[in-house]
């Protein structure tokens, strides 16, 4: 059996939030807290600290789900150096938070997990960014670490939700 799990990026939300706002569209993210709930839905610490610089209906939202962010590891801050001396210009100086490499790591940690023997899962970064040419970019830098890259509108599809 093969299921899909996802680590979802800072600016997918955003962007969800800004254009299907909470408050507007609740169904949309009922079905966020149910992947959520599956332990299907996840995304790095850093993702909640970039999405909380800002005291908006997101932020109460993800500050509400518990399962969702996953602690950084030894496991990741080794996949994420390897990362940064590869792709040095995908952090952004001029953030206090940067949560992209953070992204990738979580991905790639899921990935080889020993767990995976009995269930396997598809593990699939969501992210708002697109590859252009070769600005460094999370879809950019998934593609070069065999990572699966897409947005958020096509892992609604993935998982047949209709709204």
């Amino acid at each position: 059996m093969t299921y899909n799990s996802y680590v979802i990026d800072s600016s997918s939300l955003i962007d969800l939030n800004r254009y299907s706002p909470i408050d507007v569209f609740p169904s949309v993210w009922k079905n966020l807290e149910s992947l959520i709930s599956q332990d299907r839905l996840v995304a790095p610490l850093e993702v909640l600290n970039e999405i909380t610089q800002k005291d908006d209906q997101l932020s109460k939202w993800v500050k509400e789900q518990a399962n969702f962010f996953r602690d950084i590891t030894e496991k990741q801050i080794e996949i994420a150096r390897d990362i940064l001396k590869s792709y040095p210009s995908m952090v952004r100086v001029d953030r206090k938070y940067d949560a992209d490499s953070w992204v990738i790591a979580l991905a790639i940690e899921m990935k080889s997990d020993p767990q995976q023997t009995l269930v396997q899962k598809k593990i699939i970064v969501v992210t708002g960014e697109k590859i252009r040419g070769e600005r460094v970019r999370i879809s950019y830098v998934c593609q070069k670490y065999q990572v699966d890259s897409i947005d958020i509108i096509e892992m609604f599809r993935i998982e047949g939700w209709k709204f």
